[in-house]
């Protein structure tokens, strides 16, 4: 089980890599709409590391499924965490939306809101980090 979870951490961290970095771009399109910019580069980036992020999400996912079968399906810290990793994949396809409006050059929001944005990732991966960490109920 221990290569499992090793497999496992390290198909999320580059989950993660995507989720934290998507958003980014989308700051530099915006940015870059305002400023009349060439922006069709960075709608190819948004496009391909999300697709990079969301497979590597599977076998994330799946490592999880199999480690929680394994360990049992137990201890109320696990519910806790798999409500915010059903947060985050929400956070991931809210993503994908907004990587759909940029493709169509439909408006999309301000810098300002997709830097917050950026950074609402956190509010998943922090207390999940604490949950299984330190597994406190």
């Amino acid at each position: 089980m221990l290569w499992l979870k090793t497999f496992h951490v390290l198909f999320v961290m580059a989950w993660m890599a995507g989720v934290f970095y998507t958003p980014r771009i989308l700051v530099h399109y915006v940015e870059g709409m305002a400023a009349n910019e060439d922006t069709r580069r960075l709608v190819t980036m948004a496009e391909r590391l999300f697709k990079f992020s969301s497979v590597m999400a599977v076998p994330a996912l799946v490592g999880g499924l199999i480690l929680w079968l394994h360990y049992g399906i137990t201890g109320h810290w696990l519910h806790a965490k798999l409500a915010l990793v059903g947060g985050l994949l929400a956070y991931q396809f809210k993503t994908y939306l907004y990587i759909r409006q940029m493709k169509a050059k439909e408006p999309l929001r301000t810098s300002f809101f997709f830097r917050i944005y950026n950074e609402a990732a956190l509010i998943f991966v922090v207390p999940i980090l604490i949950l299984v960490i330190v597994k406190p109920f």
